[in-house]
C-alpha cells in the first residue's frame, strides 16, 4: 500500500541535494555569477526532463506525488546515489525498485566520467537499449531523448517501429545496424530468462515489426562493443564517428563514447557540432529563465 508524502522533508531533501551541486558537476555550462549556491530550478528540470513549474511545486510542498518514472529521472538529475535514491522513493511514499530488477539508476561516478566528456558524444543506456542520460554532445547529435516519454525511449522499439529513428543512419548501414540490435536482444534475453522486460519486448516487436520477426527467426547472438557509425547530421553533415561500448561491473548498463579521428574531417564537424548544441543548450536555459 503507498503511504502519504512527507512533502516537507521531500521538499527539503529537494533543495538541500540541489544546493550541493554546481553546473560542471552535471556537465552544464558555467554561466552568470550566482547569488545562491547549487543549481536552479529550472536546471534541474532540464535534466530530469520535467516541467520547472512542477519541480518548483515540489520544493514548496505543494506538488502532486511524484510516480516512480519521475522519481528516477530526478535521482539521476541529482546525481543521488543508491541509498539517496531509495530515500528520495521513501519520501515520496513509493516503494524504491529492487536494486537487481531495475537498472535505470545511474551511479554518480558513472554520470561524473559522462560529464567530464565535454568534446564528444555520449550517452548511459541499459542493456535492453533504454536511453538513460544523454551529455550535450550527445543530444546534439541525436536529439533529447529525456523529452520523450519513458516508454519511447528504448533505441530498439525506436528502430523497428518508429521510421524517423533511421533517417540519421546511411541507408546502406540501416539493415546492419538492425541486425545488431536483434542479435544483442536476444543475447541479454538469454542471458536474463528472469527479466519480464526483454520477454514483453521482443513480444512486442514480434508483434508490430516484421522486418524485427525476420531478424529475430536468424537467431544472431552477438553483445553490442566497438563499432563504426556514419550519420548524417541535419546541420553539420556527415560524421564517421567510432562508437565505443563500455560495460559496468553487472552488465546492466553501457557507457556509449562516439570520437572522431583526430584531424579528420569529421571531427571538424564534431568541434562545429559542440559549438552548435551549446548554443542549442543556452538558449534552452535562457528561454526557461
Amino acid at each position: 500500500m503507498d503511504r502519504p508524502v512527507d512533502r516537507t522533508a521531500l521538499a527539503d531533501f529537494l533543495r538541500r541535494s540541489r544546493e550541493r551541486l554546481r553546473t560542471s558537476d552535471v556537465g552544464l555550462p558555467d554561466g552568470a555569477r550566482r547569488r545562491t549556491p547549487g543549481l536552479r530550478r529550472e536546471e534541474v528540470a532540464t535534466l530530469a526532463g520535467m516541467s520547472v513549474d512542477y519541480y518548483t511545486r515540489l520544493e514548496q510542498q505543494r506538488g502532486p506525488r511524484p510516480s516512480p518514472q519521475l522519481l528516477a529521472a530526478l535521482a539521476r538529475a541529482l546525481r543521488l546515489g543508491d541509498d539517496e535514491r531509495d530515500h528520495l522513493f521513501h519520501l515520496s511514499g513509493q516503494q524504491p525498485p529492487a536494486h537487481r530488477a531495475v537498472a535505470d539508476h545511474v551511479r554518480p561516478g558513472l554520470l561524473l566520467i559522462l560529464d567530464r566528456l565535454w568534446d564528444t558524444p555520449a550517452s548511459v543506456i541499459s542493456e535492453l537499449g533504454d536511453v538513460l542520460v544523454q551529455n550535450p554532445m550527445a543530444r546534439a547529435l541525436w536529439g533529447d531523448t529525456g523529452t520523450r516519454p519513458a516508454g519511447d525511449r528504448n533505441l530498439v522499439r525506436r528502430w523497428f517501429t518508429e521510421p524517423e529513428s533511421r533517417e540519421r543512419i546511411l541507408a546502406e548501414d540501416r539493415e546492419r545496424i538492425g541486425r545488431s540490435h536483434v542479435a544483442h536482444l536476444r543475447s541479454v534475453a538469454a542471458a536474463r530468462p528472469e527479466d519480464r522486460r526483454a520477454e514483453r519486448l521482443v513480444a512486442e516487436l514480434l508483434e508490430r515489426s516484421p522486418e524485427f520477426a525476420e531478424y529475430w527467426a536468424d537467431h544472431d547472438v552477438a553483445q553490442r562493443r566497438s563499432d563504426v557509425k556514419r550519420i548524417v547530421h541535419p546541420v553539420v553533415g556527415l560524421l564517421e564517428l567510432h562508437c565505443e561500448v563500455l560495460v559496468n561491473d553487472g552488465g546492466e548498463q553501457r557507457l556509449l563514447v562516439y570520437t572522431a579521428e583526430p584531424g579528420s574531417d569529421t571531427a571538424e564537424r564534431l568541434d562545429l557540432l559542440r559549438v552548435v548544441g551549446l548554443q542549442d543548450l543556452n538558449g534552452a536555459e535562457a528561454r526557461l529563465s
